[in-house]
């Protein structure tokens, strides 16, 4: 009952996935999960800017680099 209720509501997006084949939301997938990841390892952002900040840092590939001389 459910599923048929589903697929009907969201014919239009199904059907659209064989318009272009090969389409994947793996990408989509692997930033949540790198985000699900960030909030478990620092709990307690009490600013979301901040919050919003560290995540696309972390998962935008940012990578400080130390100056040579600071090694």
């Amino acid at each position: 009952k459910t599923l048929g209720r589903t697929l009907s509501r969201r014919a239009v997006d199904v059907l659209a996935y064989f318009d272009r084949p090969g389409t994947s939301n793996g990408p989509t997938e692997a930033i949540n999960g790198r985000l699900e990841h960030l909030r478990g390892t620092a709990p307690g952002f009490r600013n979301l800017t901040n919050y919003i900040t560290r995540a696309l840092l972390d998962t935008g590939g940012f990578r400080p680099q130390i100056h040579p001389l600071l090694r």
